[in-house]
């Protein structure tokens, strides 16, 4: 019984010594506290690597939006979307019934004056002939011949030329392929009503010349000058992965556009027809050797809805500088604005920071 009471005793004291207020010392609060809570990096300049991807595009060669050039009904279609034509392959023809009656009143009045003309003609060679009788024909007469032949002659020309109008109006009727390529689209169909109109309205045959295409690149402003338009130009078709090809560059714009971006084209030749207009590429732009950039941690770039920044920290105190992103890469992206290499910038900054805080 004895022995009983000992042990209520003793469990009883470590029950109260667990249920004590005392709390275990941190030993790394003083250290933690004397810490900065800051990260800093720095800017570096490098050169750029040997290319820079950027995205591309295909789009056909050559493509046209067919629109007629008179009023008229669709007679005949003789190709749909997807049809494969020639230069000079006939496409479709249209109507017009009025323009025959223009083409024979146009006729008509180029016989009337052409009789005219003849008319005129043989009369003005017969009081020629009896001038030669002196005293039988007035001068004054001859040269009234004369005058009115020339005048009709020229009323002939007149109606021929009105008459040429009229057939080069009716030949409009009949639309003709401008090149060898693809009809993509077709928005009519026989008995359809067709006028002239503006580019903003709905073409009656969308054609495209595929047999050779066109991928173009958008150069940034920032690399303008640091590309070698010399240099073979590597791409991959998304569509394709793994499928690398090499051309060079064609042709480029030489001007930037309003988003500040400068076009180059890069001919493609489209050999078994599986590219397609539209297709995204990556492309991998050369670039000069021996240019150099400026580099920061990603990490250090703040990104908001009015700007992009850094934070450099200049006599203990924040600022606040405007960048542009260039290319990037797995630890650091290459940046335009008012830095020098060896500057001190902030990692992880944030928009918290504001200008002229104190950084320690």
């Amino acid at each position: 019984m004895k022995y009983r009471s000992y042990l209520l005793i003793a469990a009883t004291t470590l029950l109260a010594a667990c249920s004590s207020n005392e709390k275990p010392v941190d030993l790394t609060a003083q250290s933690n506290k004397n810490a900065s809570k800051y990260e800093f990096g720095t800017v570096t300049e490098k050169a750029l690597s040997s290319s820079a991807s950027l995205p591309g595009q295909l789009i056909p060669f050559n493509e046209v939006n067919l629109f007629p050039k008179v009023n008229g009904f669709v007679k005949q279609l003789f190709v749909d979307r997807g049809s494969v034509v020639k230069k000079g392959q006939l496409l479709m023809i249209l109507e017009a019934p009025e323009m025959e009656s223009q083409l024979q009143a146009a006729n008509s009045r180029y016989m009337q004056a052409q009789e005219n003309a003849e008319a005129s003609k043989e009369k003005y060679v017969r009081l020629k002939e009896a001038a030669k009788e002196p005293g039988s024909v007035s001068p004054l007469d001859l040269d009234n011949a004369n005058s009115k032949m020339k005048a009709d002659l020229a009323m002939a020309q007149s109606e021929h030329s009105n008459v040429e109008a009229v057939r080069t109006m009716q030949g409009y009727l009949r639309i003709y392929a401008p090149f060898d390529g693809m009809i993509i689209q077709r928005n009519v169909s026989p008995g359809a009503l067709v006028a002239p109109g503006k580019e903003t309205d709905q073409p009656m045959l969308i054609i495209q010349d595929i047999n050779k295409m066109r991928l173009t690149v958008y150069i940034p402003e920032d690399y303008v000058d640091k590309v070698d338009l010399t240099q073979p130009v590597k791409f991959t078709f998304n569509a394709m992965p793994g499928e690398e090809q090499t051309a060079k560059i064609s042709r480029s714009a030489n001007a930037l556009g309003s988003m500040r971006q400068e076009a180059i084209e890069i001919d493609v030749i489209n050999q078994n027809k599986r590219l397609k207009p539209g297709m995204y590429a990556e492309v991998k732009i050369p670039m000069v050797s021996g240019a150099k950039s400026l580099m920061v941690p990603g990490s250090a770039i703040v990104r908001s809805t009015q700007k992009e920044y850094v934070i450099a920290v200049r006599n203990g105190k924040a600022n606040l500088v405007d960048i542009k992103e260039g290319l990037a890469n797995n630890d650091s992206t290459e940046v335009f604005g008012d830095l020098k290499p060896n500057d001190k910038i902030l990692l992880h900054a944030s928009d918290e920071i504001k200008q002229g805080d104190s950084i320690q």
